[in-house]
């Protein structure tokens, strides 16, 4: 069995090398045929559907946030008697919604202990927002602007919110940045899905078919959706998960953008079910990590 730092073991034989930066990179069996991904606060070694290698989830130099504790999975006959009631959710969007739609189809039929209770726009006409008018969600504008003179304001925002008793906040194709205020209120409680690898062609002007011509421009051979938690400025809160897909030599930008994004459907449903079910525990050094639901001591 051999270590890959703490917390971590596997029982593969991976090489360890250290590039002039002091990097911790891994080298694969001669059998895998997919690539590390690597990320400023980690790495992970995922194929295109499934995580591939997952670390130990060890007591020890681990810790709760926001709410957010170690618990066993469990069949859903049983989930509000072990998780509690459904966890209350808002949704963020700025376009068509795909993502929301997804979430919602999942809380919905079940593989998700969670209930979309609002939508938050800072377009009323978004295909977002008339999904949710269409499946009785509560939407409410945000931002007030001058194109959306009746939206809220930032404390009004929080006040909503909490009179929906939302326990946790998902950004799905928001553009806005994100106040202070809902920070705040919301501590590690609201995650965003970006659609490259940050920290790669992550930040403020990054979002849409930009990043996919920007992978494509790079020369980049892998991209795909990454889901972190929010701070104060574009893309840079703690990374909790990601999926890789291929760059092809001949993609344009819509053929890279409709693979990632059905990648994100399902990986963004994953994390929300994880945060939950309350299965996201917090490293000694802020990095987020997934229990397993299988298994409670892995961790990913």
């Amino acid at each position: 069995m051999e270590s890959l730092g703490p917390g971590f073991r596997t029982s593969l034989k991976l090489p360890v090398i250290r590039n002039t930066q002091d990097s911790l990179f891994l080298r694969p069996p001669s059998f895998w045929s997919r690539p590390l991904a690597r990320t400023s606060h980690g790495l992970s070694l995922r194929t295109q559907n499934r995580l591939a290698f997952r670390g130990s989830c060890p007591n020890n130099g681990l810790e709760s946030g926001g709410g957010v504790g170690i618990m066993a999975s469990l069949s859903s006959e049983g989930e509000d008697a072990k998780h509690g009631a459904k966890k209350k959710l808002a949704v963020f969007v700025s376009g068509a919604g795909s993502n929301f739609r997804s979430i919602h189809e999942a809380c919905v039929a079940g593989s998700v202990h969670g209930e979309v209770v609002i939508l938050v726009t800072n377009k009323g006409g978004c295909g977002g927002a008339v999904y949710a008018r269409d499946n009785d969600i509560r939407v409410v504008l945000f931002p007030r602007t001058k194109e959306e003179p009746n939206g809220l304001f930032a404390s009004d925002l929080v006040a909503a919110l909490r009179r929906y008793e939302v326990d946790f906040i998902l950004l799905a194709g928001y553009l806005k940045l994100i106040p202070m205020e809902l920070i705040r209120a919301y501590p590690k409680s609201i995650l965003n899905i970006h659609p490259s690898l940050l920290p790669a062609f992550g930040g403020k002007g990054y979002f849409g078919m930009k990043v996919h011509k920007a992978v494509i421009a790079s020369g980049a051979r892998y991209s795909g959706p990454t889901i972190h938690f929010v701070d104060e400025h574009y893309d840079t809160g703690r990374i909790l998960a990601q999926r890789v897909v291929p760059v092809l030599a001949t993609d344009t930008a819509e053929e890279l953008a409709a693979r990632v994004l059905k990648e994100e459907h399902r990986l963004y449903v994953e994390a929300v079910a994880a945060i939950c079910q309350e299965r996201i525990v917090w490293r000694k050094d802020g990095v987020p990590l997934i229990q397993s639901k299988d298994n409670p001591n892995l961790c990913s």
